[in-house]
């Protein structure tokens, strides 16, 4: 008879001693279950964090001539967000390892409030500019949520789950963006101001850390290892990986700022018609990221992050003729496809860290247990850096907008640069994980050398 699957054990503060997801029957009997769990409560306090941070896309169209900013302010005010946001998800990734996933995720969810109460106190006409920039900048928080949940969820998950896990955490976080613009436009069109916004969203961060102390767990396998980001940091593909995701999270977390500003400063739509249209592509590029991360679950993260800068640069090239020519109607249409695409490639790209690193670790003669949690152990530690290099690239996008606007008086400068970027982005996708130089790969066989990684299927 087979002997029953283990069941997660327990200590003081709900911290899981065992934790197995590669086992089968423990996945099927208790594994399954806790993980959904605390899947759910994680994308809840991601999903209330992308609200807090991305609040700002919002709060500047409130900001009229009474506020006496420029467009090329309102850039820069989105460009701190967006900095911060980056920057505070490296240490917020090994906030998980020191004080466990259910202990951060309470005090990240709190931390909030800072923020958000900080807004709703400095909100009006006749503030100056410095105070409004620090303001945003405490918004920036709200970006560290992500990193954590992201490395949380990782672990709890195993690999042949992990597209579709790490796709539905990211995507119910990414919908923290067009919901705040659905609720502002709400707000907006009842004719009510930022403070009503922000004073909604602030009893809703209070439940949401009180329910993920009440019903998520730590895991004691996710122990504090200083190491595994030394030795991530020092990994070639962290960086690569780095790269490809500036080119999908940044367009996304870039675009969600910049849109409105871009129709009202280009196109010369009022802020309320501004809201109408803004959810549109942060909502698509949210509910597409799991569809992205179950792609490449089936078809290789490689190959679908491929396509998708395929489709990026196309969709570019169409937006640059639109904002010469000033159709608004083919600039919003190809601006929400490119908001989809990026959504599928950060689904994707997501995908290939942990199974880049597991093909590493079977090259290095690694199996089994020993090459699964060496391939967490890396992965978690790189989602950090992955993702607070791929945040700049929000800071880069709302940079260039806000020097093309004073350049050009349009953003049709920025498009120019964006579409090299993915160009990059392909060759690189490309020539890294999808070019198999079939001699060398014989030679290396013939010599009876260890075979390079393969990394078509990650």
């Amino acid at each position: 008879m087979t002997a029953p699957a283990p069941a997660p054990t327990r200590r003081n503060g709900r911290w899981i001693e065992h934790w197995d997801p590669e086992d089968d029957a423990f996945w099927k009997a208790t594994g399954e279950k806790t993980a959904r769990r605390n899947l759910a409560l994680s994308v809840l306090c991601e999903h209330i964090g992308f609200s807090v941070w991305t609040v700002w896309s919002v709060l500047v169209l409130f900001m009229g001539p009474e506020y006496g900013l420029s467009p090329a302010d309102k850039f820069l005010l989105t460009s701190v967000v967006t900095l911060v946001g980056a920057v505070v998800r490296v240490p917020y990734t090994f906030a998980v390892a020191l004080f466990g996933g259910r202990n951060w995720t309470v005090v990240s969810a709190g931390l909030l409030l800072v923020p958000t109460v900080a807004a709703f106190a400095v909100m009006e006409p006749g503030t100056s500019f410095g105070t409004f920039l620090l303001v945003a900048l405490l918004a920036g928080i709200g970006g560290g949520n992500f990193a954590s949940s992201m490395t949380n969820i990782n672990a709890f998950f195993p690999l042949r789950e992990k597209g579709w896990a790490l796709g539905i955490n990211a995507g119910g976080g990414n919908i923290g963006v067009p919901v705040i613009q659905l609720v502002a436009l709400a707000v907006i069109g009842a004719g009510g101001g930022p403070r009503v916004l922000l004073g909604i969203y602030i009893p809703l961060i209070v439940a949401a850390a009180v329910l993920a102390a009440l019903f998520m767990d730590n895991l004691s396998a996710v122990r504090s290892d200083t190491g595994a980001a030394r030795d991530a940091a020092r990994d070639p593909h962290t960086w690569i990986m780095s790269f490809l995701y500036v080119g999908t999270f940044g367009s996304f977390i870039g675009y969600s700022f910049a849109f409105g500003q871009v129709l009202t400063g280009q196109f010369g739509r009022t802020p309320l018609q501004a809201a109408y249209l803004t959810f549109i592509g942060p909502l698509l590029g949210s509910l597409v990221r799991p569809v992205g991360g179950r792609l490449a679950d089936r078809y290789g993260g490689a190959r679908i992050t491929l396509c998708t800068y395929v489709g990026m640069a196309a969709a570019t090239a169409v937006l640059v003729v639109a904002g010469m020519r000033q159709s608004l109607p083919l600039f919003v249409t190809v601006f929400i496809v490119l908001f989809a695409l990026s959504g599928l490639g950060n689904g994707s790209t997501y995908k290939m860290i942990p199974g880049i690193f597991r093909a590493k670790a079977l090259a290095r003669g690694l199996t089994g247990d020993a090459a699964a949690s060496h391939a967490r152990r890396l992965s978690g530690a790189a989602m950090g850096i992955i993702g607070a290099v791929g945040a700049l690239g929000g800071v880069g996008i709302n940079l260039a907008f806000r020097q093309s606007f004073l350049s050009y008086g349009s953003g049709t400068g920025a498009f120019v640069a964006f579409l090299a970027c993915y160009g990059a982005c392909f060759a690189v996708t490309w020539a890294v994980y999808l070019r198999r130089p079939a001699g060398r790969v014989r030679a290396t066989a013939a010599a009876g050398a260890k075979p390079r990684p393969g990394y078509a299927e990650v």
